[in-house]
């Protein structure tokens, strides 16, 4: 029969491994209390996505406990217990645990701001050590996140440690086991069923195939569905598939399909350029013209913040106000949702490929776009941030691309910087506005881009600014939205003002309101605003992309151009349809429908458009299947041009 001393060492393991699963289990519980209003009015059950939260978490804490299992098991097996081996156990817990309840807490912050859980997206910001550290604990909101993590572990530790004391003084004050072939035999049948079932745990389910997010997936609610997935196994999981072979590409159709049926979607015949699929010239209709360009890129400037657009009241006065004088779009989406898709999109007419940032790389790729083919026009180019200029490659990729001038956090002085992201909106545009007006004296055309960031975490609001609203996330709006208005009040003061078109846009959206599907819009619709000389005011209410904004620029310019870009000039060639991804979906749109593909879980959604743009879910049709057919092909030629260039 079973001993004692034996008992105790299985019942320490089993102690351990529950106290996980509670931990883990009350992170999730407090997702849900603080982000529980993304949840939607659908009547989904929500004890469904904790009971797969547990069964989640405990795939995580079967990982965990392998190891000790076999090891303290087995030994005793053989009668072996010894004190230094449960702290050996106690220390490989407490480091494990410490990072599964790391990311558990982490999770909930990010969850709220990119509605997805933790994936292998993050290590994009271990390059940046120092700027990503002065985010985290830059931004208050963060700080009762990293308390909650501290406290958890201090918890665990405690307890683990009692847990031990008690254990081990009940394996000293057993009676001694002699060996016997039967009681060994008993003890080698239980630790092997142990073994196994914490094997079968790390599967998660019987089947072919081992447990996957997709089985967090119940209900047409995606807070709930995600809400299940344990954020360490989808952190884990999403790392594994980029480093598997047959997921380093996206595979959504085959290359060939593909770039036939996107030449046919932009209207392209004739022979075929394996390096340049997409090349064409553009000749122009107009009369040439040669203005100077200013264009603000905002940081996360979602749709939902302006009444020109989605939001209920205005957050964004200047904006608003410059909506109604300007050529304005209603329907424009970003590429992505990261700063990296929207510069290339909007600047290289090139899509976003989910998560993947198209400016890095061994070496540093080459796009054309619009600064290169400006500068072809005799223009010189100019690009302003706020944060450090090696961030995402930027000064090494925009250099390369057709920028003469890159300015950055090194160009400004220590004092005027706020936090991890260097200087505030209001400094850069002050910054800028000298430089633009030194240039401007050469009499040559110039290009001038400014990427904004104080609409990102962490918000820093000057002492100077009283925001109208009491939330941080309208009031670092109203900042944003006075800055610009700010520099275009100094703006038409310069005698290059009357020549200039203004492009204003965001590099993506945010969460705003509602979250009314599998991917909410707010993180993609955003504003565009063009004004300028030859540019006529009114509403453009049809759909359009970042990827269309160097053509359509390019078109209110007159200039003839040769062009490999996935956009077109909305004024000449409306869009029937758009495409746009995240980093685990794919969308495709119309006026009518919209189609989400989560590329991680394999997962297919479908939703009706209404003549304000809100979505209610659906069926599949014939109609999402040529949706999914245009956003697949756009897609997978993107990734081959991708590949191509590699």
């Amino acid at each position: 029969m079973l001993k004692r001393k034996f008992l105790a060492t299985i019942a320490y393991l089993l102690g351990v491994h529950l106290l996980a699963l509670a931990l883990m289990t009350a992170f999730r519980l407090v997702q849900y209390l603080v982000l529980g209003d993304m949840i939607g009015d659908g009547d989904a059950c929500h004890l469904t996505a904790f009971v797969k939260g547990v069964w989640f978490d405990n795939v995580i804490a079967c990982y965990v406990m392998v190891v000790p299992l076999a090891v303290l098991s087995l030994l005793g097996v053989l009668g072996i217990y010894r004190r230094w081996l449960l702290r050996a156990a106690n220390i490989w817990f407490i480091l494990f645990y410490a990072l599964v309840l790391m990311a558990s807490a982490g999770n909930i912050p990010y969850f709220a701001y990119f509605f997805k859980n933790l994936d292998s997206s993050i290590f994009g910001w271990m390059g940046y050590a120092g700027t990503t550290a002065g985010m985290v604990f830059g931004e208050t909101a963060y700080l009762p996140y990293i308390l909650a993590w501290v406290v958890s572990v201090v918890l665990f530790v405690w307890l683990l440690r009692r847990w031990r004391r008690i254990v081990w003084h009940r394996i000293e004050e057993a009676p001694r086991e002699p060996l016997s072939w039967l009681g060994c035999a008993w003890k080698l049948i239980v630790a092997a069923l142990l073994i196994f079932g914490c094997l079968f745990g790390i599967r998660g389910r019987r089947g072919y195939n081992p447990i996957k997010i997709s089985q967090a997936y119940y209900c047409d609610d995606p807070f709930l569905n995600q809400l299940g997935i344990n954020p360490t196994f989808n952190l884990l999981t999403s790392l594994l598939d980029d480093l598997r072979e047959e997921n380093r590409e996206l595979h959504l159709m085959p290359y060939a399909e593909a770039v036939g049926k996107s030449r046919a979607y932009l209207g392209l015949t004739g022979a075929v350029d394996s390096t340049a699929v997409l090349h064409r010239h553009i000749e122009a209709d107009t009369t040439e013209q040669h203005p100077n360009i200013v264009m603000i890129l905002m940081e996360s400037m979602s749709a939902g913040f302006m009444q020109s657009l989605d939001a209920t009241e205005s957050f964004a006065p200047v904006l608003d106000s410059l909506y109604q004088q300007s050529l304005a779009f209603t329907r424009f989406y970003s590429a992505g949702i990261h700063t990296n898709h929207g510069i290339t999109a909007t600047l290289y007419s090139y899509p976003a490929l989910m998560f993947r940032n198209l400016m890095k790389g061994t070496v540093t790729p080459r796009r054309s776009g619009l600064p290169t083919i400006l500068k072809g026009e005799g223009y010189h180019n100019l690009f302003f941030m706020t944060h450090e200029a090696q961030y995402d490659n930027m000064n090494a990729f925009l250099r390369t691309n057709g920028y003469d001038e890159v300015y950055a956090q090194e160009n400004y002085p220590k004092e005027e910087r706020v936090n991890a992201f260097g200087v505030p909106d209001h400094y850069l545009f002050t910054y800028a506005l000298s430089v633009i007006n030194e240039r401007a004296q050469s009499g040559n055309p110039f290009f001038a881009t400014l990427l904004t960031i104080s609409n990102h975490p962490p918000y820093i609001i000057p002492d100077w600014f009283h925001p109208r609203t009491s939330d941080p996330e309208t009031q670092i709006v109203e900042y944003a939205d006075r800055c610009i208005g700010d520099f275009l009040s100094a703006a038409r003061q310069q005698p290059w003002y009357d020549n200039t078109l203004f492009v204003i846009l965001a590099d993506h959206g945010k969460l705003v309101g509602k979250t009314e599907a599998e991917l909410p819009q707010s993180y993609n619709h955003i504003p565009l605003i063009i004004f300028g000389p030859g540019v006529e005011p009114g509403i453009y209410d049809g759909l359009g992309t970042q990827v269309d904004v160097t053509p359509t620029l390019l078109g209110l310019l007159g200039v003839s151009y040769d062009f490999d870009g996935f956009g077109q000039d909305l004024l000449r060639t409306p869009r029937e349809q758009v495409f746009y991804t995240s980093d685990t979906q794919v969308v495709g749109r119309d006026s009518s429908a919209c189609f989400i593909y989560n590329h991680q879980a394999d997962k297919y959604f479908y939703y009706n458009v209404d003549a304000r743009g809100a979505l209610t879910p659906t069926q599949s049709s014939s109609h999402f299947e040529a949706l999914k057919d245009y956003a697949f092909s756009m897609v997978q030629t993107a990734e081959y041009l991708y590949r191509r260039q590699k």
